[in-house]
């Protein structure tokens, strides 16, 4: 009963919140732009999570002379061991060859003296580098022997009853480059009917392994998100060439096989780097096709004694794993780690909207700061491109159908958080009785975005509507009440930690400004052109500021410019906003992916807000990247700028465009506002302007 309350009250909360604010948005955006939109986050939460791409599984065909991918300068030297078994090398060769990498390969096949025909059938395989060795070593002998030969920056292991599926070795060596301190990265594997095998593996005190996920689906979310690992299975592994040679390969003392993986992992460990599993490198193995599965004949017999072979050699490290044999869960895999659980209204995009943008970065400043992340949207929903993004960063991302909503998530994860970080006071509102309840444990930070209450009553200011205005206060009350639950409040700026110290003085405010990662200077001024404004639509602020420049400004500016164009860059853009092409100049793109060319190749960015709150994302977006901006004083709130020096800033039409006009034909007053720019981001919107403010929120205990 109590859960079924728990879920009845949690519900009705978000549909009241939600009915409050489309009254709002009809109010401000018109009734059939906010129908429309209201349907798309609808059908969202309805839409089934796209089903997985099937697995290339090879036809059964004789063998027949192919070709495979080989380059003479590889990034990447694929080394297949092999002995016997050869339809599963062609299998694997092929499979290769069906989808070849996107990048410079060698295909290395060791032949550890196979008694088949694969000595006569594999030289046939155009491109591929067969080496027979003269006698018969072992598997550990045969890969030592392919690494000497590669030539590649990156050596990879492949078991020859592998199938790796298409963009496996792409996502694996990108490991090496998102999480630059990786010495060794596996793939997830899975068995041929989709069931998934392994997903890293962890290592006890004892030497014993647990294979962490077998048998699972492989688009849990418990082992979609890329981590560090105790160890990664040897049948589909990266290593940087020149770590593997520093490390003296696979040591031989485990001759033939089994457990050089584990000791490898641990090598690599303590030489100071780290074993990550990525989930994004997807390979099929054919598990014991080659070995068998028996551990009492064979070579799979060596499993056992190389167990202790193990034991012994690491029996220091060993003993800082953990003692029982017990299945791993995300709770005990980040035991060691801060664990902070994220929630927003949806997935963070952070191509489309500056708070988007903020929460990606703070998320990675939290990483870096050694926190574990774990995120859910409030419709749990599974957003392609974004989803895998933020799973990419190392987030573990919970998504339909692996959970049904919040109060279930919270039900069964929520004792493991240390902080919950909660954005926007309508999905706060109806979570902080379950965070309570189901983490008492937790400090709950509330993330305001921006005041809302404070950017719906200048919008009924400016546009003189009695009904926002009501509506401005009935948000107030919610938004200051939610404060008051909360731990502790976040604001993007002094101007909003002031209101609210007026507004409630008791409220624990602490101030965590927009996060940008500095952009590159773009070209020069004589190079650059036109007027860039980028914000997305769905903010009724962004559709006033278009509007009011293109009507009131741009003509005056085009009456000195005549050659001028301004661009206008943002998602879903309504009518009135896409009907501005058709005046002479104006150019209405919609939706750009990616902004950079724009950003580094426009002169002056605009910001000629008339209303709204919090600080603005797509000032701090244009000086990151160099480009200079002319704004409002409402626009540059709280952000630490000054007219003439960093910005220019004008309030009425003729200054606005007398400001352009000037700033378009003055190198001087251009270069400087560029570098001030920058160095504005770096001092007050930059990972390390926050870090001091980060660890204090979520690291740092509370003083009884």
């Amino acid at each position: 009963m109590s859960m079924l309350l728990d879920d009845a009250r949690f519900l009705f909360t978000r549909a009241t919140s939600t009915l409050r604010r489309m009254v709002a948005s009809a109010r401000t955006r018109g009734l059939a732009p906010t129908a429309h939109r209201a349907w798309q986050r609808l059908a969202g939460q309805l839409r089934r999570p796209l089903a997985a791409a099937p697995l290339w599984l090879p036809a059964c065909e004789p063998f027949a002379p192919f070709a495979v991918p080989c380059s003479e300068a590889p990034r990447a030297s694929i080394v297949i061991p092999v002995y016997g078994q050869l339809q599963m090398t062609v299998d694997c060769l092929r499979a290769l060859a069906a989808h070849p990498p996107g990048l410079a390969v060698e295909i290395i096949v060791v032949d550890d003296g196979s008694p088949d025909a694969s000595g006569q059938c594999l030289p046939q395989v155009q491109g591929l580098r067969y080496h027979r060795r003269a006698t018969n070593g072992g598997f550990i002998a045969a890969c030592n022997d392919g690494a000497a030969l590669a030539r590649g920056d990156y050596v990879v292991f492949l078991n020859n009853d592998t199938l790796p599926q298409p963009g496996w070795l792409e996502a694996l060596l990108a490991t090496f480059t998102s999480h630059p301190q990786t010495g060794l990265a596996g793939a997830k594997l899975v068995y041929p009917d989709g069931r998934l095998q392994e997903a890293g593996a962890v290592v006890f005190a004892d030497g014993s392994a647990w294979n962490y996920g077998r048998f699972d689906a492989p688009h849990d979310p418990r082992y979609s998100y890329v981590r560090q690992a105790d160890y990664v299975s040897g049948a589909a592994i990266a290593v940087p060439r020149t770590l593997f040679e520093r490390l003296g390969g696979f040591d031989a003392r485990y001759a033939p096989a089994y457990y050089e993986d584990t000791d490898l992992a641990f090598a690599v460990r303590a030489a100071g780097y780290q074993v990550r599993y990525q989930p994004g490198s997807v390979v099929v193995h054919r598990e014991g096709a080659t070995a068998g599965t028996d551990e009492n004949t064979g070579i799979k017999a060596c499993q056992l004694r190389n167990a202790g072979v193990f034991a012994d050699k690491w029996r220091a490290a060993l003993a800082r794993q953990p003692a029982q044999r017990r299945p791993p869960s995300p709770a005990s895999l980040h035991a060691r780690q801060r664990q902070v659980l994220v929630i927003d209204a949806f997935t963070p995009r952070p191509d489309r909207d500056s708070a988007s943008l903020r929460l990606v970065n703070l998320i990675a400043l939290l990483q870096q700061e050694g926190a574990h992340v774990c995120f859910i949207a409030a419709d749990a929903g599974l957003v392609p491109g974004y989803t895998p993004a933020l799973q990419g960063m190392g987030v573990e991302v919970w998504h339909a159908p692996f959970v049904k909503g919040l109060p279930q998530f919270l039900r069964q994860h929520g004792g493991r958080f240390a902080r919950v970080l909660v954005c926007r006071h309508y999905v706060a509102d109806a979570l902080l009785p379950l965070l309570r309840k189901h983490a008492p444990q937790a400090r709950v930070i509330f993330d305001t975005v921006d005041l809302h209450y404070l950017r719906e009553r200048r919008g009924a200011q400016t546009l003189g509507d009695a009904v926002l205005l009501r509506q401005s206060q009935a948000t107030q009350a919610l938004e200051l009440a939610v404060m008051q639950a909360a731990d502790t409040t976040l604001v993007v700026s002094a101007v909003e930690r002031e209101e609210l110290a007026r507004q409630a003085p008791a409220v624990h405010v602490e101030i965590l400004s927009n996060l940008h990662q500095p952009g590159g200077a773009g070209a020069a001024f004589q190079a650059r052109r036109d007027l860039l404004f980028v914000g997305g639509f769905h903010h009724p602020p962004n559709v006033d500021a278009v509007g009011w420049f293109a009507q009131a400004i741009f003509p005056l500016v085009r009456a000195q410019l005549p050659q001028v164009q301004l661009h206008i860059v943002g998602i879903a853009p309504p009518p009135p906003i896409q009907a501005l092409a058709s005046q002479p100049g104006i150019l209405v793109h919609g939706h750009v992916p990616d902004l950079l060319p724009l950003l580094e190749g426009s002169r002056i960015a605009l910001a000629p807000l008339r209303y709204g709150a919090g600080v603005k994302g797509k000032i701090n977006q244009a000086m990151a990247h160099g480009l200079p901006v002319v704004a409002t004083t409402l626009a540059v709130e709280g952000m630490h700028l000054r007219d003439g020096l960093d910005v220019l800033v004008a309030d009425t039409p003729q200054e606005f465009a007398a400001a352009v006009v000037r700033l378009h034909g003055d190198a001087r007053l251009w270069q400087q506002l560029a570098a001030n720019g920058i160095d504005n981001v770096q001092r007050h919107f930059s990972l390390d302007a926050a870090r001091a403010t980060v660890r204090r929120v979520f690291f740092d205990e509370p003083t009884p």
